[in-house]
């Protein structure tokens, strides 16, 4: 298998076969992402593609999943997109779920009617970066979007019938903007009802200018008491059922996963109980990206 530059895939592709379909991200401009900062984004050529689902083929027999890479696979033609899927029918029979990251203008330029086609060709999971709902930071990372257009996209997703899970970011709007970060966002993603909701934590990475601006003093992630309470507020304003949501990943100090709004209760019980120093938090040198 041949990858241009390093591979990002969800915590839940673990397991899956990854075809790089794109390479970097068509937006690559969010100041605290630092996946694609070293790759010029581009679509791979057909050669590349079905050279690697070849190799797939016959060394990847037993793998019954595929992500397709980079950022926003979606941003390609859906010609393109239904002839990958096509191939990947034709040449991986045993496959049974095939998943993408999609951003929200790459959701938007696809007719329902498309999405529906891709999905009837194999495509079973969107995974979009939502970030946040407050409009303010949006901007101020340069997100390109607002709470209205990504809720505009979920939908969209939603009524192809393909499942769709929507990432967000703890600690992005700083110490002074925390709780209102958290509830809109809370709003935004209630209003979303996404199938599966993973709550990450925002880690500095150098190179990037977020990361830049508070390894330099200039910008005050709130502290691990200060996640939480961003956490707790979130989950608060969350009025879901039947959705996933996960809070596990590494980033996190405490790992939290249930199902809403089943497990809601338990979940924000589990969370004051950590903010009163009832349950050891994930050690600083544990979390990661």
């Amino acid at each position: 298998m041949h990858y241009d530059g390093d591979i990002i895939r969800p915590p839940s592709e673990a397991d899956s076969i990854i075809i790089q379909v794109t390479v970097g991200c068509s937006h690559n401009r969010c100041t605290f992402c630092g996946a694609y900062r070293t790759k010029k984004f581009r679509p791979r050529t057909h050669e590349e593609i079905a050279g690697n689902i070849d190799f797939a083929a016959q060394y990847c027999r037993r793998q019954r999943r595929v992500f397709l890479a980079d950022g926003d696979a979606l941003i390609l033609p859906q010609k393109r997109l239904e002839d990958i899927l096509t191939l990947i029918r034709s040449r991986l029979p045993q496959v049974r779920r095939i998943a993408l990251y999609a951003n929200a203008k790459a959701i938007r330029s696809k007719t329902p009617d498309q999405l529906a086609q891709l999905k009837e060709l194999g495509l079973d999971r969107i995974y979009m970066g939502l970030e946040s709902g407050d409009d303010q930071v949006l901007t101020a990372v340069a997100k390109g979007e607002s709470g209205k257009s990504m809720l505009a996209a979920a939908l969209q997703v939603k009524a192809s019938g393909i499942f769709l899970s929507v990432t967000v970011l703890l600690g992005l709007a700083g110490v002074d903007n925390s709780l209102r970060h958290a509830q809109a966002t809370g709003h935004v993603l209630t209003e979303m009802a996404p199938n599966q909701i993973a709550a990450l934590m925002f880690m500095p990475l150098p190179g990037t200018p977020l990361g830049d601006q508070v390894l330099a003093g200039r910008f005050q992630l709130p502290d691990s008491h200060g996640l939480l309470s961003e956490l707790h507020e979130l989950l608060n304003h969350l009025h879901c059922d039947r959705v996933q949501f996960m809070a596990n990943h590494a980033s996190n100090y405490l790992p939290l996963t249930g199902r809403l709004g089943r497990d809601k209760e338990q979940m924000l019980q589990l969370i004051d109980q950590a903010l009163r120093g009832r349950i050891n938090l994930r050690a600083e040198f544990m979390r990661g990206l």
